[in-house]
């Protein structure tokens, strides 16, 4: 959560002309991370769990690099960047040892 709370304060710095472009699919990218994760865990079945983290995961690199691409445009410092990036890698970790985890399982269950 804090992840997406400070994302959503950094895009409140990139310019008006970026509401709909930039700042719009950061938004998503974002909130994507959290709720796909939270529909992989309430599923049962796990393919569809590992679906759906995988695609938690792709959201959540996806939301870095347009934060990334914000410190090149000069919309936020490298170091608010590298904020955000440290969150970022603790998220992925987790997620990443959640989606090798069930990958080994649907592997045995075929």
């Amino acid at each position: 959560m804090k992840y997406i709370l400070l994302g959503y304060s950094m895009l409140k710095k990139f310019p008006q002309e970026e509401r709909y472009e930039m700042s719009s699919q950061a938004r998503r990218a974002l909130v994507s991370v959290l709720l796909n994760y939270v529909e992989g865990y309430a599923r049962s079945k796990k393919k569809v769990m590992l679906n759906l983290y995988e695609t938690s995961y792709g959201s959540l690199q996806e939301s870095i690099c347009i934060f990334y691409l914000a410190t090149k445009l000069k919309y936020i410092s490298t170091k608010e960047y590298m904020e955000l990036f440290i969150l970022k890698e603790e998220i992925a970790k987790m997620e990443w040892s959640t989606i090798e985890g069930l990958r080994k399982d649907t592997k045995n269950t075929k």
